[in-house]
């Protein structure tokens, strides 16, 4: 892959990757823009594929990352892709909790604490409703991405079981 379309995808995850309060789900509605809405790299469909992939593999949520980076660039876009959005951050990040620690007891901690907690809150809301929308195809996929929020918001039902039956549903070809 061509030098340019690498920095792109380099520069547009440095970029998020100081937006990724919470984890790398807290800037999917970012990721999304930018490599479906504005660059194009793919569809909505191969993004959602992509997340769920992440989503089932074991690891972190940064998963996601990589595989958008070989999806456009092969091994040096995953390469790429990863690095820019972990490398800076992780340096960033432990300065911060070292520096953050001798701030814990001043009164003014708590509330920027509770501020970060509810964007993260709203990003990682915002990128359910992305991948909802993305992956809603029909009347039987919006039924079920409505009735597995609602399960999961009312009950304390292990969402495991939700997937089974999505899946059983696609496999009687009825999604």
């Amino acid at each position: 892959m061509s030098g340019p379309v690498l920095f792109t995808l380099g520069w547009r995850f440095l970029l998020m990757a100081f937006l990724a309060i919470g984890g790398a789900n807290a800037v999917v509605p970012e990721m999304h823009r930018q490599v479906v809405e504005v660059e194009r790299w793919m569809s909505d469909a191969d993004f959602v594929a992509l997340f769920a992939i992440a989503s089932a593999a074991p690891g972190p949520n940064v998963l996601i990352v990589t595989l958008i980076g070989w999806q456009v660039a092969g091994v040096a876009g995953a390469l790429v892709a990863t690095a820019a959005m972990i490398g800076p951050t992780s340096v960033l990040t432990y300065g911060i909790f070292h520096a953050w620690s001798r701030f814990r007891d001043v009164p003014w901690s708590r509330p920027v604490q509770n501020g970060l907690v509810n964007v993260t809150i709203g990003l990682v809301a915002t990128s359910g409703y992305l991948l909802a929308r993305g992956a809603d195809t029909g009347p039987v996929t919006a039924a079920i991405t409505a009735v597995t929020a609602l399960v999961s918001y009312r009950t304390r039902l292990n969402p495991l079981w939700a997937f089974g039956v999505a899946a059983a549903i696609g496999a009687a070809g009825l999604a």
